[in-house]
C-alpha cells in the first residue's frame, strides 16, 4: 500500500474511532447536537485529509506555474468544503457549532496525540533500556 494512504487510513480511522465514541457519550447524556456537531465535523475533517493526500501526488512532474494554481485551487475548493459543515451548523439547530468545529480539528488532533504519545513512550523506553553502568 502507498505510504501516503497508509497515513491517511491510521489517522483517519482513528479520528472517526474518537469522534464516534465521544460522540455517543454527548448523545448518551442528553447532549444531541454536539454529539451530532462532532461527527459532522470529523467526516468532513477526514475527506478534506484524503484529498490533501490526492492533490500531493498529483502536483508531483508539474511544471511550477501549473502546480502554483493547482495548488491554490486545491486550497479553495478544501476551504469550501469545511465551510460546509459549519454553514450546516449555523442553519440547522439540531447540530451544535462549536462541535463541528472542534470536529473539523479531529485529524490534526489524532495527528498531533499520536506524535505526543510516540515522544512520551520513546523517551520512556530509552529511560528503561539503559543499563545502569556504575
Amino acid at each position: 500500500m502507498d505510504p501516503v494512504k497508509q497515513i491517511q487510513k491510521k489517522y483517519c480511522s482513528n479520528a472517526m474511532i474518537l469522534a464516534i465514541l465521544i460522540s455517543l457519550g454527548f448523545i448518551l447524556a442528553g447532549y444531541k447536537p454536539i454529539g451530532k456537531g462532532l461527527v459532522l465535523g470529523a467526516i468532513f475533517s477526514v475527506i478534506n485529509f484524503i484529498l490533501m493526500g490526492q492533490t500531493i501526488s498529483a502536483k508531483l512532474g508539474k511544471s511550477s506555474k501549473r502546480t502554483f494554481f493547482m495548488a491554490l485551487g486545491s486550497i479553495f475548493f478544501r476551504y469550501l468544503l469545511l465551510a460546509a459543515p459549519l454553514i450546516i451548523a449555523i442553519k440547522i439547530d439540531q447540530i451544535n457549532f462549536f462541535s463541528v468545529v472542534a470536529g473539523i480539528f479531529s485529524v490534526q488532533m489524532v495527528i498531533l496525540m499520536d506524535h505526543l504519545f510516540n515522544l512520551i513512550f520513546s523517551n520512556r523506553k530509552k529511560k528503561l533500556g539503559t543499563p545502569f553502568n556504575g
